[in-house]
């Protein structure tokens, strides 16, 4: 049986053409082939990242970029020193203001 595969397989590479060529497509109407664009680019907007905004006349100006907040110890190191500087110079508090403050100042 094996044998019979064999030789099937080799008539068959020899009656295969070399390179097939691809059929021609059929002429679509303009009609028909626009709303495909305009679809196909709808989605291309969506998928686009979203573009800034000019500022508009009349409008304020932009505000500026928060920067990234300090790290836990550089606020646990400036509210200590807040704290030092309150009790030195005697004024009335608590932790959660000096916390607070060192969270303000940067």
């Amino acid at each position: 049986m094996p044998a019979k595969k064999a030789a099937k397989k080799a008539a068959a590479k020899k009656e295969a053409p070399a390179k097939e060529v691809p059929a021609a497509k059929p002429e679509v109407p303009a009609a028909v082939e626009a709303p495909a664009k305009k679809v196909a680019k709808k989605a291309a907007k969506k998928e686009a990242a979203p573009k800034e905004a000019a500022p508009k006349a009349g409008k304020s100006a932009p505000k500026a970029e928060k920067s990234a907040p300090k790290p836990p110890k550089d606020v646990a190191k400036a509210a200590y020193l807040n704290y030092l500087d309150r009790k030195a110079k005697g004024l009335p508090g608590n932790p959660e203001s000096d916390w607070l403050a060192a969270e303000k100042s940067e």
